[in-house]
């Protein structure tokens, strides 16, 4: 039997897909729970402190805050827009006057993900006749989670640190360990704190990945996801004996932002997403995840095409591009298969100091081609490959002509100085002078010169912001990065074929504000082939598998095994081929071929597949490392096996034999085919002499690989099995 307090709630909106109801209690106040659940475990739909009206308990959570607990219902609406079903529940504030829309819009992943998600974001308007002055706002809010015996014990949180050279490293903890209990009965009081997470200055992943999740143990999982390039903030913890999520853009405490809204005015945050699966864990909700960035993003038919991408920086040319050094990669790069070939960084060199404080017009560098770059360019496609050149346009080099020319509102400031670091300027794209300045480079590169791919790089974190008159760092940041996805969207509405890389030195800022609208994500600038595998395994929790560019780098001196293990790493998501084709032997060379051949056949599955972790999310340190894709034709899966990257032994043994462990032998459940009949099939490379064993009742591979730092890309069941 309900409480009192339950039985009193009216609702007025549901997902089913969540099992998530927005109720209305007696005293007006909305929240979003679970049917059955008590008022005192749940989180106002919206929380907001502003100056003057700070929170009810202080601390370090940004719940239970004063206008977050004003705010009542005033109605609520449902639209249907472009094939999507959409709820806005209106709330207003009395004292303020500030009037919140909340923007609900759900929907369920495909069917064999069994999960649903729901994607959320707040406009305030200030309807009251004096100015408020904003410091933090959710965008979602959540409270009366546990696990399914209605405690907190069973209960894990997982996380993903980030790193240049170290992206996507998953963490996980028992939800007890980071938030412990306090005998609330005791004291009469919550704790003060949370765990939190959030991103600092404008590299959006620069610390941590903007997801996280948390997992019960009966294979229930919730994942959120912040779509924010300009500051982002999420933190859980306990109120009333269940678990609560809590969701935000930039704010004060940790970005700098705050943001006068005078009478009439609004602020719209960031969106976010919550996705629900009842089983299945993580890999069940990141498929769902999955389902949902392929809805947001802008279509392009880079999504379906795949084509592989020659890039001559890693470990080969690395910034130092000459007609003489290019002409042989071209030809090597056409025969190998590539079908886009990018000339990266320093293209525009010809400064005898170095280029890198020195950027900014982007004219080809004379001195590096005799003959123009355009030789370089009609070379790339004569043979039947679409050029493309490295970019990286929202910074000025503190010595390029631009630093003067360009107005200084152009550029960012903070206290009237404009902002240096590591010899650039930063520009701000909400000026008009930087945009016509970006647009006339690249309507130059493409229109003229028949640039089709651009690597959009961004190498400098530029800090809190700009102030740009009285507004916050935080308030300049966002505003510029909505200007600079407004003028992304521009580029490609004016070049429609034009595909654009989203690189912030490798993946300092992988976020779902840039990749809604930009076609490729740069995973990582790692540079030891033996480091990569847990980034690569990782990635398509970050990135949907079609946008996830993974350097695959093979060279002269490499054998064939470790040819075979670069290669492999990047065969599930987007290949970023490299290294010195040209120099190969025609064994290397028939390896190289060979992983481009196997692409090309499993390449129109990628697209709408779903990713797994079959030995669970990889640590950074491990020898054996799995990864898949679950697609209409089977299951495609990439085995690693690598020594200890530190040169030392293998840290965990692998499957025990009846004399000992074997080292060389690994066992992977894999759950969804138990039961299917078929033969592993090895895709690529032959050379790893894999041999593998399938156990159709238990559905467990074994996979032997004699040698360590060799890897393989399998198929597994038939097509229609799944």
């Amino acid at each position: 039997m309900l409480s009192a307090a339950v039985a009193e709630r009216s609702r007025i909106w549901a997902c089913p897909e969540l099992g998530l109801h927005a109720v209305v209690d007696a005293a007006g106040s909305v929240s979003l729970g679970r049917p059955d659940q008590d008022r005192a475990c749940l989180v106002p739909l919206v929380e907001v402190t502003a100056t003057g009206h700070g929170r009810l308990w202080s601390g370090e959570r940004f719940i239970e805050t004063a206008v977050g607990e004003r705010l009542t219902y005033r109605g609520h609406e449902t639209v249907h827009e472009d094939g999507r079903e959409r709820t806005v529940i209106r709330l207003t504030d009395p004292v303020t006057g500030l009037a919140a829309d909340v923007t609900l819009e759900a929907g369920a992943g495909e069917a064999r993900t069994g999960a649903g998600f729901l994607r959320t974001w707040v406009r305030l308007t200030n309807e009251g006749d004096t100015p408020v002055r904003l410091e933090s706002v959710t965008t979602l809010t959540l409270g009366g989670i546990t696990d399914a015996d209605g405690s907190l014990d069973g209960l894990s949180l997982h996380w993903a640190d980030n790193d240049w050279l170290a992206e996507c490293r998953w963490r996980q903890s028992a939800f007890r360990d980071q938030v412990v209990p306090l005998s609330r009965a005791a004291h009469g009081h919550e704790g003060r704190g949370c765990f939190e997470r959030y991103s600092q200055g404008s590299w959006s992943t620069g610390r941590h990945l903007p997801l996280a999740a948390l997992t019960d143990r009966d294979g229930g999982a919730w994942v959120w996801q912040i779509e924010s390039s300009a500051g982002w903030r999420f933190e859980t913890g306990e109120r009333e004996g269940a678990a609560y999520v809590a969701l935000f853009g930039p704010d004060d405490a940790h970005h700098q932002w705050h943001q006068r809204l005078a009478p009439g005015e609004e602020f719209t945050t960031v969106p976010a997403v919550l996705v629900r699966a009842e089983g299945g864990g993580l890999d069940a909700a990141f498929g769902a995840l999955t389902d949902h960035r392929r809805r947001i993003r802008r279509g392009h038919p880079d999504h379906r095409a795949l084509p592989v991408i020659y890039n001559d920086y890693m470990n080969t040319l690395m910034g130092d591009p000459t007609t003489e050094k290019l002409l042989p990669l071209i030809d090597a790069a056409a025969e190998a298969g590539a079908e886009v070939f990018v000339i990266d960084a320093g293209w525009y060199d010809d400064d005898a100091q170095g280029w890198w404080d020195s950027v900014g017009a982007w004219e080809a560098a004379p001195n590096r081609f005799p003959g123009g770059i355009r030789e370089v360019l009609d070379a790339i496609r004569r043979h039947g490959m679409v050029p493309g050149l490295w970019l990286e346009p929202e910074v000025v080099g503190v010595r390029s002509p631009l630093a003067r020319t360009l107005p200084p509102e152009a550029f960012f400031r903070r206290g009237g100085v404009r902002v240096t670091e590591h010899g650039r300027h930063h520009l701000d794209l909400r000026h008009p002078a930087a945009r016509a300045h970006l647009d006339e480079v690249v309507d130059r590169l493409v229109g003229e010169w028949g640039v089709g791919y651009l690597k959009l790089d961004y190498n400098i974190n530029s800090g809190p912001g700009t102030e740009n008159g009285h507004e916050s760092p935080g308030a300049g940041l966002l505003g510029h990065h909505r200007a600079h996805l407004d003028w992304m969207g521009s580029l490609l509405d004016r070049h429609p074929g034009l595909v654009l890389e989203n690189c912030g030195s490798g993946g300092l800022r992988m976020d779902y504000a840039q990749l809604a609208v930009a076609q490729l994500q740069s995973t990582s600038d790692q540079q030891d082939f033996l480091r990569y595998p847990p980034i690569a395994a990782a990635a398509h929790t970050a990135v949907t598998p079609e946008q996830s560019a993974v350097w695959a780098y093979p060279q002269p001196h490499f054998s064939l095994d470790e040819i075979g293990f670069t290669l492999t790493g990047a065969l599930l998501g987007r290949i970023h081929l490299s290294g010195f084709l040209d120099l190969m032997s025609a064994e290397q060379f028939a390896l190289v071929r060979s992983a481009i051949s196997v692409y090309r056949r499993i390449r129109p599955e990628i697209g709408g597949a779903h990713p797994l972790w079959p030995l669970a999310l990889p640590d950074w340190e491990d020898p054996w490392i799995t990864h898949g894709l679950r697609t209409r034709n089977g299951t495609l899966l990439t085995v690693w096996r690598r020594e200890s990257p530190a040169g030392g032994p293998e840290p965990l043994p692998g499957r025990r034999h009846a004399d000992g462990f074997d080292p060389a032998v690994h066992t992977v459940p894999l759950p969804h085919l138990r039961g299917s009949h078929f033969d592993p099939v090895v895709l690529y490379p032959t050379v790893s002499d894999c041999a593998t064993e399938w156990d159709t009742d238990r559905g467990v591979l074994t996979v032997r690989l004699p040698r360590p730092n060799t890897a393989v890309l399998l198929r597994l069941g038939a097509v229609g099995s799944e």
